[in-house]
């Protein structure tokens, strides 16, 4: 897989939404453009182009006259409600790429969650977050484009605000080797088990 180039609006982006969802960031934490364009050494337009983007994401709230704040983590019930819906996305999603991912592309997914052993043994949990999050968004991808991804991508970056399994489950990188193990085998019954056990 080719590395993407990221244009300064994506890295903000990036360093951002990882301090968001480490809860470095914290729920109703008000963000000043002129502070974000000094500490990023940019002008204020990329700051409200990605004050912008993390809004669409879910992550912020932008209000007239008030301007953008941090967003706070869905309620049990629409937690409940996202993991749901999640589930059944990615269910479709492994229907249609599983006994036609290609070998390089499986062996892709092998490389993500070597990344995420190595996050975790480090204790990097928001990058760890990141790349679990890479390695679902890869077989969305395949499976529909961007189309697929639009739906996915604001429902699970808004159950991963201050995520805490992460930090708790060392079962975590074994349950996306099974999922890995299903697309090897071909079995969508068994990687749609392992989706389940995944996405709680």
């Amino acid at each position: 897989m080719k590395n993407k180039i990221f244009s300064v609006r994506d890295q903000i982006a990036d360093v951002l939404r990882s301090d968001i969802i480490s809860g470095e960031l914290a729920s109703d934490t008000k963000l000043n453009e002129i502070q974000l364009a000094k500490r990023f050494e940019v002008s204020r337009g990329p700051i409200r182009d990605v004050i912008l983007k993390l809004t669409k994401e879910g992550l912020l709230i932008s209000k007239s006259n008030v301007g953008a704040s941090v967003n706070r983590p869905l309620s049990p019930e629409l937690q409940k409600l996202s993991i749901e819906l999640r589930r059944k996305i990615e269910e479709f999603a492994v229907k249609e790429v599983i006994g036609k991912a290609t070998t390089e592309q499986v062996a892709y997914m092998d490389t993500l969650i070597d990344r995420m052993e190595a996050h975790f043994e480090k204790q990097e949990y928001t990058e760890l977050t990141k790349t679990d999050i890479a390695f679902h968004q890869y077989f969305i991808e395949l499976a529909g484009g961007e189309d697929l991804f639009n739906l996915w991508y604001p429902v699970v970056i808004r159950m991963r605000m201050n995520y805490q399994r992460i930090k708790t489950s060392g079962k975590l990188v074994e349950e996306h080797r099974d999922i890995v193990e299903a697309f090897k085998l071909g079995d969508v019954k068994q990687a749609m088990a392992a989706i389940r056990k995944n996405i709680k």
